[in-house]
């Protein structure tokens, strides 16, 4: 601890200081007037802090000038709360000379000549009163720190409710407090609004090749680029990673298409460089007007723009597309909004059904196959064909939980058999994106090894064009499942430009004729030709053929002639919930 002495007189200053030392106090600090111990006390003030612990002063100093030195420690930040301790003569003391003293600042009085152990004491007390005083001053800033930072948070936050922090615009909250507000103002004053819905084209590829940062830095580039582009009273806000939206009210249709296509136009003319690798961005645009006349809410707006801006991309990218109710896009969202949780509830609940439908061995007039074919059972119990949902599923990312369904289900139904049906065979469609599934690969190859049926009863059937659209992929999945024992056929052959050209090189068992061209075989001379050369190919690779869509007994005939190995149809046989002369649904009527 550092100790300030200041008295006039050097016995007085000599004897305190021989004090202090001989109770260990070997810091100290001397002065013989105000002026002195005022340049002590700066002398040891840095950054904020002074080192000097306790000032004892003499009186007659002290009180000089209305305790002018007490004053001017008092009223400087660094010197307030050192403690001062006068040393008076008794003759000093009197009431008002005390109240004066104690309001200008003065801590503690001692009388001379002050006993060692009393001078001691108030020392050590002074000494504690100034740590006191320190932490307590401490304290005080470190809460006015944390009340500063809390301010800067809660700043921060409510910054940050109606803002996006990476580009400073408006957030998706401010987009829906605007878009209320806008909707009201329409009605109001009878004029339109409009939302544009923009997103950019090729930011997900930028992003993943050049990494985050890169995408971050054009993210901001195109909210700069959108800040020059648009009205100063229009709403810009960015939804999402790579989308955006614009506000504009008291605008006309017209005027809304023609700035969301300048816009577009801007867009399409950035070019974003990277290490030395440019990009093109691009933008679609949805467009939703806000009608005078027309009740709707905030939500549906931004859904609408949103639908609008999804058009537009399914039509080529790079577009302008205003929202339509009647738009081919909208209505597979709305078939999908209702077929999706059916299809859901058919999947957890065991709501799908195998038909059959037989498949005609040609050459000895036999039954030795059946098309599996899958059927969903809605709420009314009544059977819904798979074009409804398929399609759907698809694309809502069920599919593959319904190829293995239908696997599973094929597979048991085998199983399920009498000892005299061993001769049947299944075929089971499966989707175009089942080679996709790793699990349905692992399932048929569990099956193979853990099934009391010979999975060679089993007879895959792929399309043509799922097959060719990932051929590679496809063939290397087919030749596995091969390996394990399944058969396959490949569906609709012939629907394809370069069907002769793959068949070459895909392994199947069976090749299925396009329905389209036995439908009329009869009569047309070009669909004749085209089929004997598909199965004089398929005969050629060792390939058998099956006929699809027969529905009479000369085009079966016909068929017949030409060698094809098996034919299917309305004629030869419907889908059935029967396998054989095995009931296999015995819950539902199915004839």
């Amino acid at each position: 601890m550092t100790i300030l002495v200041v008295d006039d007189s050097v016995e007085h200053l000599e004897m305190t200081t021989a004090v202090l030392q001989d109770n260990g106090f070997c810091r100290i600090m001397q002065a013989q007037d105000e002026r002195t111990a005022i340049h002590h006390l700066q002398q040891a003030t840095l950054d904020g802090k002074c080192a000097i612990d306790l000032v004892l002063i003499d009186a007659e100093i002290a009180a000089s000038a209305d305790f002018n030195f007490c004053r001017r420690k008092r009223d400087i930040d660094e010197w307030r709360n050192i403690p001062i301790v006068v040393l008076a003569q008794l003759a000093f003391w009197d009431e008002e000379t005390a109240y004066r003293s104690f309001i200008a600042g003065v801590d503690d009085m001692v009388f001379k000549p002050a006993c060692r152990p009393e001078l001691l004491a108030r020392i050590l007390s002074s000494l504690t009163l100034k740590k006191e005083r320190d932490l307590r001053h401490l304290r005080e800033e470190e809460l006015q720190t944390e009340l500063a930072q809390r301010r800067i948070i809660e700043t921060r936050l409510q910054y940050l409710v109606t803002h996006d922090d990476l580009t400073g615009l408006g957030n998706i909250r401010r987009l829906e407090q605007a878009l209320e507000l806008a909707i009201i103002q329409a009605h109001v004053q009878q004029r339109c609004g409009v939302l544009l819905y923009v997103d950019l084209d090729q930011f997900k590829v930028i992003n993943n090749l050049e990494g985050h940062a890169a995408g971050d830095r054009l993210l901001v580039m195109i909210a700069n680029q959108l800040r020059r582009l648009v009205r100063s009273e229009d709403v810009l806000v960015r939804i999402s990673s790579d989308e955006y939206a614009i506000l504009m009210e008291d605008i006309s249709e017209q005027e809304a298409v023609e700035l969301a296509e300048s816009i577009r136009r801007a867009l399409d003319e950035i070019q974003f460089t990277c290490d030395g690798r440019t990009y093109h961005v691009g933008a679609s645009i949805g467009i939703s007007v806000i009608r005078p006349d027309e009740k709707i809410t905030a939500s549906e707006t931004l859904a609408r723009a949103d639908q609008a801006c999804y058009v537009a991309k399914t039509h080529g990218r790079n577009l302008i597309h205003l929202f339509d109710r009647e738009d081919e896009e909208m209505r597979i969202h709305r078939r999908s909004a209702h077929w999706v949780p059916i299809v859901r509830r058919a999947l957890a609940n065991n709501g799908f059904r195998l038909l059959f439908q037989p498949v005609l061995n040609l050459a000895n007039n036999r039954v030795e196959h059946y098309e599996a074919l899958i059927r969903l059972v809605d709420e009314r119990g009544q059977m819904v064909s798979p074009g409804a949902f398929i399609p759907i599923a698809e694309r809502m990312g069920l599919i593959h939980e319904i190829d293995r369904w239908v696997v599973n289900r094929a597979l048991t139904i085998l199983a399920e058999l009498p000892p005299d049906h061993n001769h049947l065979s299944l075929h089971i469609n499966l989707s175009g994106h089942a080679f996709q599934d790793p699990e349905l690969f692992a399932l048929a190859r569990e099956k193979a090894a853990t099934s009391e049926i010979n999975v060679n009863r089993i007879v895959f059937e792929i399309t043509e064009t799922a097959a060719i659209s990932n051929f590679e992929q496809t063939r290397g999945m087919v030749i596995q499942l091969r390996n394990l024992g399944y058969r396959f056929a490949l569906d609709d052959f012939g629907a394809g430009f370069n069907s002769f050209n793959y068949i070459k090189h895909f392994p199947v068992d069976y090749l299925k004729i396009d329905g389209a061209f036995i439908v009329n075989l009869v009569n047309d001379s070009t669909d004749q030709s085209l089929v004997k050369s598909m199965i004089d190919i398929a005969h050629c690779l060792n390939i058998k053929t099956v006929a699809e869509f027969v529905e009479d007994q000369e085009t079966l005939d016909l068929l017949r002639s030409y060698g094809v190995d098996y034919g299917q149809g309305y004629f030869i046989g419907k889908p059935a919930g029967l396998l054989g002369s095995v009931q296999i649904v015995k819950d539902l009527d199915v004839t």
